[in-house]
């Protein structure tokens, strides 16, 4: 019975606690719910829209940027990629798939010497390519990856 007491009383204490926090505006969940965004990108219906509105129009090839995605998922759905960047100084990794009806998946900005690694999943409805974008100093980089997807995850 002690023990159920004291776990009322913690969860009471931290539920005022924060009540608190909030009424002095010392948290301010609205700034977090509000960050930018970028609508037009991941609003786009093209590939070449999608990098033009990411800042990527005509990224270099690099290998310094790796995909690691199965070559074969079997369920579109749910889709596992990691993506690294080996670039010194990368501040941004796009990740896109190229015949969903809106290609851009994710975006991911990095700063103060963040390491630059995502893991994620992605939704894909066919087959298609992996497009990854990674900017760093001013420039774009870019790699590819096909996954061969069995089972559609976009509706099929």
């Amino acid at each position: 019975m002690d023990h159920l007491r004291r776990m009322l009383l913690k969860g009471a204490g931290a539920s005022g606690a924060l009540a608190v926090a909030l009424a002095a505006g010392l948290l301010r969940p609205s700034r977090v719910l509000a960050a930018e965004w970028n609508k037009a990108a991941f609003g786009a219906a093209s590939v070449p829209d999608a990098l033009k509105a990411v800042g990527a129009s005509g990224p270099a090839d690099s290998k310094d940027v790796a995909i690691k995605a199965p070559d074969i998922a079997e369920n579109g759905a749910v889709v596992p990629v990691e993506v690294d960047s080996r670039i010194p100084g990368t501040t941004e990794i796009a990740v896109l798939v190229d015949k969903n009806p809106l290609p851009l998946a994710a975006s991911f900005t990095f700063s103060n010497g963040a390491l630059p690694s995502v893991a994620l999943r992605l939704k894909m409805g066919k087959t298609s390519n992996v497009r990854v974008i990674a900017k760093a100093g001013g420039k774009s980089y870019a790699t590819a990856k096909e996954v061969k997807v069995t089972i559609g995850g976009c509706g099929g």
